[in-house]
């Protein structure tokens, strides 16, 4: 834009009505608009529109895109706006204190089974019964840091895309009248780049928030999906899905709530007591979401059938998953790591909380095989976030790493159990979920070497009274 010689401090009237020039400021971080933009958008004869029309269309749009920025970053406010909503669908009643009473009673017996079985710490540890919306208020700040790499990519990919497919078109290949004669469309849409990255990660932005707030409908603990998005010292139950869990099995709901605690305080008590497994966890997860390769041949291909002026049809394609993330060898290694630590996280849960509830819980059995079988299929939401950052969250080796911490378990006690989280280095790996009889053996024969050692260096210091170590 220019300035008027005669008042230079004041921009040049744009000729197109002031209420949509405002809005395009505001996508464009407030930077004056390309003078082929406004002839762009003469052209589409949106200086004709009614203004009352024009300033209802122009507060919805400012609304959506407000706080969204150039990078196509999740913008949190509008993904916690749309996960709201999405539960409020579902039906999400305020939680009674006589709810969290019972659930604080539930996490509370939970932790005197839990101290019969293993010597984690659990101190401070809360009980609490949460509503749908506020396990997305809690968490959803978790699930932006963990998706943001995968929106900016779809965002760049996207901009990319179209900016190709114009440039291909041509000027004679667009409607007449869109652009001025003589205008380069691909270097109009990249004059156009901020404006579409801030229009995709708000798009990005509703597509999270509808995949957690319908999550937050199917959960039935705050960190059943194994990563930990609520941090210690809160262990917090869903009611209504508990409620609806127990009914469909035909179970009793208090014995559903105590076994759905006491699996949720040995999970909680794990994040807690063992500091290095949360980091690694979410560490896994943004490594794989950072590498993400989007597929830009399907985006070009979605984007030759719609009208690149369309945004609603813009809107569709991507609602239809045109972006289909390829795995590179840093993603295979990533998810290598995920997977294994997802499975021994839950195949321990589910160790120490069978012997947690066996001597207290007549349905225990059939509780437990009914959440492994919940856990290794996944449910509809975790299939919609899935899709949404081609990563499942579902600890597929959960049988083999029980297995692996009951061989443990029969082999040294809980103690040898446990001992397997005392550092990452000792913690077993996808190969030994392959053998877990064979990571048992190595153990005991590492135990035994520093038993040895031990003794030998006692024995040197004078404090053995003479006996010398063994090899028996």
């Amino acid at each position: 834009m220019t300035n008027s010689p005669d008042r230079p401090d004041e921009p040049e009237d744009s000729g197109i009505p002031p209420e949509l020039e405002q809005v395009l400021r505001g996508l464009t971080g407030g930077r004056d608009l390309d003078p082929q933009m406004v002839e762009m958008l003469r052209g589409m004869g949106l200086d004709q529109v009614d203004p009352q029309m024009l300033q209802m269309v122009a507060g919805q749009v400012q609304s959506m895109f407000a706080s969204a920025d150039e990078s196509g970053s999740v913008d949190l406010g509008v993904a916690t706006d749309i996960a709201r909503k999405t539960v409020a669908v579902q039906g999400d009643p305020t939680v009674a204190s006589a709810v969290d009473d019972e659930a604080r009673q539930a996490v509370s017996v939970a932790n005197l089974w839990l101290d019969a079985v293993t010597d984690l710490d659990h101190t401070g540890l809360v009980g609490r019964a949460w509503s749908r919306s506020e396990w997305v208020e809690a968490t959803m700040p978790v699930w932006r840091e963990l998706v943001d790499p995968i929106a900016i990519g779809v965002g760049d990919a996207m901009g990319n895309a179209l900016t190709k497919q114009l440039g291909a078109l041509g000027e004679g290949g667009l409607p007449e009248g869109l652009v001025p004669p003589g205008t380069n469309p691909a270097a109009m849409m990249g004059q156009m780049a901020p404006m579409l990255r801030r229009m995709q990660g708000s798009m990005f932005s509703v597509q999270l928030g509808q995949a957690v707030g319908t999550l937050a409908g199917e959960i039935l603990t705050a960190g059943e999906v194994s990563l930990p998005l609520v941090p210690a010292p809160n262990v917090v139950l869903m009611p209504e899905a508990i409620d609806a869990f127990a009914q469909g099995l035909e179970i009793d709901a208090p014995q559903a709530r105590l076994h759905l605690a006491v699996r949720e305080s040995a999970r909680t008590r794990l994040f807690h007591a063992v500091p290095w497994v949360a980091p690694q966890l979410l560490a896994a997860v943004r490594d794989y979401a950072a590498d993400t390769t989007i597929d830009t041949d399907a985006i070009e291909e979605g984007l030759r059938s719609i009208d690149p002026t369309d945004a609603e049809a813009m809107q569709q394609a991507l609602a239809g998953r045109l972006f289909a993330p390829q795995q590179s060898s840093a993603q295979k290694a990533a998810l290598a790591r995920l997977e294994t630590l997802l499975a021994l996280v839950e195949g321990w849960v589910d160790v120490v909380t069978a012997a947690a509830v066996k001597p207290h819980l007549p349905q225990a059995d059939a509780l437990g095989e009914a959440i492994r079988r919940r856990r290794a299929s996944g449910g509809p939401a975790e299939k919609t976030f899935a899709g949404l950052v081609g990563l499942e969250l579902r600890p597929r080796r959960l049988r083999d790493a029980a297995n692996l911490f009951a061989a443990l378990e029969a082999s040294g006690g809980a103690e040898a159990r446990d001992a397997a989280w005392s550092h990452p280095d000792v913690a077993p790996d996808a190969a030994d979920l392959d053998d877990p009889l064979g990571y048992v053996e190595r153990v005991r024969s590492d135990a035994k070497g520093d038993d040895w050692d031990a003794g030998l260096d006692a024995l040197l210091r004078g404090e053995t009274g003479g006996d010398r170590p063994t090899d028996s």
